[in-house]
Order: structure tokens, then sequence, then C-alpha cells
């Protein structure tokens, strides 16, 4: 199959073919020639970086009448980045097609200079919505004559809050034109823009229904939470070519994540909400130059990227929407490219992770966290590998040789090489000469504990007699310090409570939390020992649910097992002692 035979132009089949586009994607032969040939609206659901740009593109270039210079075209994308990406394709799609006007108008730039190039004439506008809301309500923008509209990677838009936006730029086009609508997944909200806007909408789906893309293999590391920074670095390193984003839940994790990245000699820059649009429009270029090799992300900011040949996505953790798992993971293993989807969670993310495996019909390899010898090893022969590759121009180097083998002509081959190898891998070699070891979680002896406890029902538990159990659990990890809360299980305090309490209420740095250990009536955790006195006396009198905390550093002999009961008999007994003296007398201690 061509895309001549599929009714494309000639100019537009040029233009393709120096792009480098062989034959048309499957996604391709499904659109186009729906869009050119067809009536009726189109709902595709396809995975970013299966052709989809180039199958509306095509068509909608194809359909535009070039002796008018108004808009009949709108492609509507969420993001700056995807807006400009698109505007450039479209450009470059028209190269043989002189008369053809794209313009992109977007948030973040110049409105002035975006209303004077609109103004000059304009047959396809690619724009975000909130700009093109603003341009409309200027009186710069008609949408009377547009007969087709695209909206790109509709779900994100979704996501980022625009359905109200969508809906008011929707009423001002004509009712009678022709909609197509890209999406990754299929929330409801997608449905119901289909029910309400399009005309019996053909559904086009490429592979399965939010699925993960093809050419992307899932692969997990099981670690402890206190590990997870420490396994990242360890993907990475394994990684030698690595080009790859890392992906964040909260804009704190991202800027200190990067951070750490740089100041261990990582080529990493962070992107999220608290950038300005130039600072981000640098990172971005940095990225997409790949100055930076590692990009560490949230989901918002990276929504509608829009970067080529990723070798990694890595999950540092888990989003709790699979949809987002799914946009994530689609960023790499594009355009017939092989990419690989990584995620480092922790014991108790494992639900969530067969969660996704469900719904996306995939299966996530489990591997070990990559030891230090074998991450030397495989940065040794990648250097190797360049140097085999590297092409030497004789005529240039001529000059230089005879002194260098001068100097360096005692040594031998082997002694060279040592040197070479030495001279490029000291840091990584004196990192990993004393790395510490990173706890591999193995599944199995939970399993066994499981099925122990299932045969022996009845028996005795920890949690029922925790006095006889507490010791261990009273004693700190290495290097930090172990903290006593009065809140537990039986308050509905579990390890997030703990988390979302002590960002709430620590102040400065982030505190790493170790080992946590949930009883029914308190916790026990460990933190650094520099962060201990601030995070005790933040969680001091902290509300949670109507329970006031207390918080100490816990003592190895002290037993807590008996510390709740005690405080509430002896918070029962102060409020008895202040009730007496009214009921001697024979009032009630309510009234006055």
């Amino acid at each position: 199959m061509t895309f001549e035979e599929l009714g494309v132009s000639a100019p537009l089949c040029r233009a393709v073919e120096e792009l480098g586009f062989d034959s048309p994607m499957p996604v391709q032969e499904k659109v186009i020639p729906h869009l050119l040939e067809n009536e009726g609206d189109v709902v595709a659901l396809a995975q970013t970086g299966t052709g989809k740009t180039a199958a509306f593109g095509l068509p909608v270039i194809q359909r535009v009448d070039l002796s008018r210079d108004v808009p009949q075209a709108l492609v509507l994308s969420p993001t700056r980045e995807l807006c400009l990406q698109i505007a450039s394709d479209l450009a470059d799609f028209s190269k043989y097609i002189p008369e053809l006007k794209v313009i992109p108008v977007y948030g973040g730039s110049s409105i002035e200079s975006q209303i004077r190039a609109v103004r000059k004439g304009v047959q396809i506008v690619v724009a975000t919505p909130g700009r093109l809301i603003d341009l409309i309500n200027r009186g710069v923008v008609s949408l009377a004559d547009v007969h087709t509209v695209v909206l790109d990677e509709a779900d994100e838009m979704l996501n980022m809050g625009f359905l109200d936006s969508l809906n008011a730029i929707l009423e001002h086009v004509p009712d009678n034109r022709k909609m197509l609508m890209f999406s990754a997944t299929m929330p409801p909200e997608i449905s119901k823009i289909s029910k309400r806007y399009m005309h019996d909408p053909v559904e086009i789906v490429i592979g399965s229904r939010n699925e993960g893309a093809e050419n992307v293999r899932h692969i997990y590391y099981m670690v402890n939470a206190r590990d997870k920074y420490l396994a990242l670095k360890r993907v990475v390193d394994n990684s030698p070519d690595i080009y790859a984003i890392v992906f964040c839940r909260t804009r704190r994790d991202t800027q200190e994540i990067a951070e750490n990245l740089i100041r261990d000699g990582y080529n990493a820059e962070a992107l999220h909400g608290d950038l300005s649009q130039q600072q981000r429009d640098i990172v971005m270029k940095k990225f997409r130059d790949r100055v930076t090799r590692i990009l560490v992300a949230t989901d918002v900011a990276a929504r509608g990227l829009d970067v080529d040949n990723l070798t990694h996505v890595i999950n540092y953790g888990l989003p709790d929407d699979t949809a987002v798992y799914t946009h994530r993971s689609g960023r790499t293993g594009r355009a017939g490219k092989t990419g690989v989807s990584v995620a480092i969670i922790h014991s108790r993310e494992k639900g969530r992770l067969r969660e996704i495996e469900r719904i996306i019909g995939k299966t996530f390899e489990r591997r070990e966290v990559p030891t230090p010898e074998h991450i030397i090893e495989k940065q040794l022969f990648a250097l190797a590998d360049r140097l085999e590759r590297v092409e030497v121009d004789d005529e240039a180097m001529a000059r230089y040789t005879p002194a260098v083998i001068k100097k360096l002509g005692w040594l031998s081959s082997e002694d060279l090489i040592k040197r070479m190898l030495t001279m490029e891998f000291t840091r990584l070699l004196d990192y990993y000469k004393d790395a510490p070891k990173i706890d591999f979680i193995d599944e199995k002896p939970a399993k066994k504990r499981e099925a122990r406890g299932k045969r022996g029902e009845g028996r005795e538990a920890p949690e029922d007699f925790p006095d006889k159990f507490d010791k261990d659990r009273r004693t700190a990890s290495k290097g930090m310090e172990r903290i006593y809360v009065n809140a537990g299980k039986r308050d509905g305090f579990f390890a997030g409570n703990l988390i979302e309490t002590l960002n709430k209420a620590v102040s400065g740095p982030r505190v790493d939390v170790g080992r946590i250990d949930l009883m029914p009536a308190y916790s026990l955790f460990d933190v650094k020992k520099a962060d201990a006195r601030r995070v005790v006396a933040a969680l001091k009198g902290m509300d949670f649910l109507g329970k006031r905390l207390y918080s100490e550093i816990a003592e190895a002999e002290k037993d807590y097992a008996h510390a709740a009961t005690r405080r509430s008999r002896e918070k029962q007994y102060a409020a008895n002692d202040t009730a007496a003296p009214f009921r001697k007398k024979g009032r009630s201690p309510r009234r006055k």
C-alpha cells in the first residue's frame, strides 16, 4: 500500500517521501481514506507515536481551498509543545504547496504577533483551547468557514480540565463540519463529546482499547521505599545510551530527584508546573537536542510532549490512573522503534501493578536491581563499542600521531587500555566500590507466611500481643532514628497517611522515611537522624481525623505497646477529677 493508493495528492506524496515515509502506517491506512472520501465523523483510538499527525494532516491539507484565506480547518491540542509540533509537521507535509498557510496559536507567547499573523490570512489553525477562545472573544478568529475539526489527544485535554473550553469552541463551528477525535484511551467524557458534537462517528481502533504500545517492554523493580532513588540511579547507569523521561507524582518530588541526579553527575533537568514558559522552553530545547539525557517530569508538565527516540520511560512509582500509565509508556517505542517502560515500586504497589497489567493486556517482567559488577561491565563494553565505531580522520591526525606515539610508546596496548578505562570510569568505580546494598524484596517468603497463617488460624498474632513482639520494632536502622507516633491502624492511620501528614507538617527539606511499622494503636518509623527532632516537633499537636497526635524519639527499652492505653486512661482520670466537684454538689459539669 502507498500514500498515492490511499488517495493522497502528488505534492503531498512527494513531501512525505522526502521525509522518509516509505509506506503508510496502520492508523494512516484507516483514517486517510475515510477523511478524503466518506461522510461522517471519526473517533480514532491510537497511541502516541503511531503516525496520527500524518493520518489527519494529509487529508486536512488536501481538502483546503487555497483560493480562500479564511480558517477552514481547526486542530486543537492540549499543550503548546504539541501545538508547535503539529504546525511544524503540517508545514513539512505542505512543502510543495506554497499557497497553504498554517498558523499555531498558543498561550505563553505574544498574542499581538499571533493576531497580526491571523489577520494576514490563514487556512489551517492549530491551537491550544485557552488562547483560541481569547482570539474568538476578541473577534480575531472566525470559525464560520471551518469544515474540519481535529481534537488531538482528546483524553489529555479532558485530563487538563479543558472540557468547558472544548464545549465553548465547538459551539462556534458549523454543524455540517467533519470532526475527527484522536485519543489514546476512551474515558466516559470522550463518549459524551462524541454523542453531543459528532454525527454518526465511526470508531477506528489501532490495537486494543487502552492497551500499551506494541513495541514497549514493561519491566519492574520492587525495592524498599528508602531505596527507590538508589534503584533509579542503577537503572540509569545500566543503560549507557539512555534517553529517558522519569515521571514523578508531585512537583516537589520532581525537583528534588532532578537536583539529586544533577548533584550526582547526571545530565538531568526538571520539568514541572512551577517553571515559567521561558524556563520550560529552555529545558525542552536542551532535552530535544540531547544535551539533557534525563528529563524528570510531572504528568501535567509532560502532557503533549512530542519527543522521538526515547529509550526509556521510568515510573518513579505507579500512577493511580491506568490511562496515565498508558500515556507515559506510549512515549517510548514509537514509530516502529522499541522502548522500555520501567516501574520502580515498593511492595504496597504490587496490587496496582497487577491492575495495570489486566487493563493494558501486558505482563510486566520482574527484574533484580542491576548489581555494581553488572553495571560496570555494561559501561565498559559500551565504551568499547564506541571505540570500535569511531571514524578516524587519518589526514587530520597525521601531524599529531607521531609525537603521541613517541610519548606513550613505552606502554603496552594492555596498559593503554587499562589507563584509558580507569580515566573514563573513575567516578563510577569509586561510587560502586562502597555502594550500599539494595534489598531485593522477595515475594515468595510472603506467600509462605500467608500459607502458614492459614494453617495456623487461631494462633496468637503479633498485633494481638504487641508486648511480646515489640522489641525489634523499637530499634532504628543504621544511620536512622526511630520515631513513635500515637496513631495506628485502628485510627485509620496507614503509610500513605503518615507520608501525607509529614509533607503537611514538616517545613524545609523533604523528609525521607525508612522502615514503617504500623500497629493497631501506634506507629514506629525511621527517619534520618538529622531530621528526627524537627519531625517530632512538627507532629506534636497535629490533628488526624479528630485525634491529637503525640510523637517522640523512640527509646529501645520503652514499652510503646501499652503507652496509648495508659494515655487514654490518664485522660479519662483527668476528666473524672475535673468532673468530681460538680458531681459532689449534684450538678452536671456542663451546667453553670
